[in-house]
């Protein structure tokens, strides 16, 4: 790996860093490409390399994330939809659900003895979720990113 390429993953991580740090934040794909000192075009296209997602993808899936962390707590969706930084409980309704596979109601009702039971380090790892392909991607074989 050049000495480039390796300053380039750096800046990546700084922006990806960003990312989980600020999650709850307004943040946009110029905000990412600014901390990777990139163009949002140039950005996009090397973060999706580095880690097989979009800037965007990536953000939706930690607040996602951050956001079943809230619904095991007992948090109210529409509550746990502001404080990941979802500004739509629709939108956000629709993300969760493409990402976990049910719906934010039918999580919040479901038992998580499991994962309260759990170290924070292996519940985290253990409950990381993962975007499931939409139906048209399965239907055209297309591999989600």
């Amino acid at each position: 790996m050049t000495p480039q390429e390796l300053a380039s993953l750096a800046d990546l991580r700084r922006a990806r860093d960003l990312i989980d740090r600020d999650y709850a934040l307004p943040l946009d794909v110029p905000t990412m490409a600014r901390r990777a000192l990139m163009s949002p075009a140039h950005f996009s296209r090397r973060f999706r390399a580095a880690y097989g997602e979009t800037p965007y993808s990536y953000l939706m899936t930690r607040r996602i994330e951050r956001a079943m962390a809230l619904l095991r707590s007992g948090m109210s969706v529409t509550d746990a939809c502001m404080a990941v930084g979802s500004t739509s409980l629709g939108s956000f309704s629709s993300r969760f659900a493409e990402i976990v596979g049910e719906s934010p109601s039918t999580y919040r009702r479901r038992q998580h003895d499991g994962v309260l039971a759990m170290p924070a380090c292996v519940a985290k790892v253990r409950t990381r979720p993962a975007r499931r392909p939409s139906r048209n991607e399965e239907a055209n074989g297309v591999a989600a990113a």
